[in-house]
């Protein structure tokens, strides 16, 4: 067995996406975005953000770049609304599940404790959330589809450890002891 210093399977350096590996260098909190879910609509789905934006104003907009062809995009569309909840370090593996790249033994949402909500599921352990409406008609930016959310509610909690995203890996908050060692 060989231990290596870098992913054995990572593109080469030289020929990987230059704006991607720019945006990964912004880094930024990690929010999962939910829809559906209710009576007569399409069924629920989610995915896991970290290209977004909150605009602040009366009233205030969430934008955020998701994939065109993801089951989101899809929900989003039909139901015209949508739940933005700010994860936690605890959540690693949940934003993993909803991004893809975890399994999720039984399905996304049996993940965690959900409650309906007029705007999609919720995520019960998220501390902060708003709830949106999409404005209609979403258009492609680049390979994304920009989502631009009219901000109805927010819920704020207290924060203890943001889930942080940069150039691919979860950046862990600094501990308690951290500090004094």
């Amino acid at each position: 067995m060989t231990i290596h210093a870098e992913h054995p399977f990572a593109e080469p350096e030289d020929s990987r996406d230059q704006v991607r590996r720019f945006r990964g260098r912004l880094g930024g909190a990690v929010s999962l975005w939910t829809s559906g879910g209710a009576d007569g609509g399409p069924p629920r789905a989610g995915l896991t953000v970290s290209s977004l934006v909150v605009a602040a104003g009366d009233p205030g907009h969430v934008l955020a770049l998701v994939d065109p062809d993801s089951d989101l995009a899809d929900t989003v569309r039909a139901t015209g609304r949508a739940v933005v909840q700010l994860l936690e370090w605890p959540h690693r593996d949940l934003a993993e599940a909803f991004a893809g790249t975890a399994p999720a033994p039984g399905g996304l949402f049996t993940l965690g404790t959900w409650e309906q909500t007029a705007w999609g599921p919720r995520f019960e352990g998220a501390s902060a959330w708003a709830g949106l409406r999409i404005e209609p008609d979403p258009r492609e930016v680049g390979w994304s589809l920009l989502l631009d959310g009219v901000v109805e509610e927010v819920h704020l909690g207290a924060t203890a450890a943001p889930l942080e995203h940069r150039r691919g890996r979860w950046v862990r908050p600094p501990r308690a002891d951290d500090a004094t060692s």
